[in-house]
């Protein structure tokens, strides 16, 4: 594992096309070891995409993208994934959801050692007394708390997460933010969490990546030193934040549709 504060995700000059669309024009980030960094920007900006280059699932057009000082089809098995669906197995108990993702990781490892390992990683994200029960059994937060237990039973030193709290309702989203919060600082992962929620990002960030519209460049890099947990409406600091973050995406969000406009009347 990378020491504590080492860049472990790097993204250099990276240039990205989809078609003649260009996403990223030389994007260049990275993501320390141990931090949790949100990823924030408006939507269609790539934010998403830039999970999808750490994990080989896209190539790239230029630039350079680094996992622990490899390339990410070198580095895939240092990651796992959370998504915005919990993406369960129906016919799998909590406890077999948990052991798929060593089963497809791990030739050779004992089913016994599986079952003890997601045991505990359950009783980390508080279910372990729903280890028996199906999806159709749990609610949305708990079958996304099985998700994570699943990201965590491959032994990933990144875990890469994509809106993963997006389709919970409000006080359920709450709630886990407390739990990742909570699970992030008992296991010491790197977390790079993907939102469009400039509230969810104040709240759980060591860092925020500020996006731009496509092409895609860093507007800005927030560090925010305030103490967990957080309240946005009771912390000055965070308040200010979010009513200067308020003003820029509906700035962006006024320049994306003049462009489209202006793309429309191209055509």
């Amino acid at each position: 594992m990378t020491e504590a504060g080492a860049p472990v995700v790097r993204f250099d000059e990276v240039t990205l096309r989809f078609g003649a669309e260009v996403i990223y024009d030389r994007l260049s980030f990275d993501v320390k070891a141990g931090e949790f960094l949100c990823i924030l920007g408006p939507s269609g900006c790539g934010k998403s995409t830039s999970l999808r280059l750490m994990g080989d699932l896209l190539a790239i057009q230029g630039g350079q993208v680094e996992i622990e000082g490899r390339t990410p089809a070198e580095a895939w098995d240092r990651l796992a994934y959370v998504f915005q669906s919990p993406r369960l197995v129906p016919w799998r108990t909590a406890l077999g959801n948990v052991m798929l993702g060593m089963d497809l990781r791990f030739d050779g490892m004992a089913k016994e050692e599986k079952s003890f390992r997601a045991g505990q990683l359950l009783d980390l994200v508080g279910l372990a007394a729903d280890t028996a029960k199906f999806p159709a059994m749990l609610s949305g937060g708990e079958r996304q708390r099985v998700a994570i237990a699943r990201a965590l039973s491959v032994e990933p030193d990144i875990i890469l997460m994509d809106e993963p709290f997006s389709a919970l309702d409000l006080n359920t989203r709450r709630r886990m933010r407390h739990e990742i919060i909570r699970i992030w600082r008992d296991t010491g992962k790197t977390i790079v969490f993907v939102t469009h929620d400039i509230d969810e990002a104040l709240v759980l960030a060591d860092r925020i990546l500020l996006l731009s519209n496509k092409p895609t460049a860093v507007l800005d890099v927030i560090k925010i030193d305030e103490a967990r947990p957080r309240d946005v409406d009771k912390t000055s600091s965070l308040h200010e934040q979010r009513e200067r973050l308020v003003t820029l995406f509906r700035r962006l969000e006024s320049e994306a549709a003049v462009n489209e406009e202006g793309i429309h009347d191209a055509t």
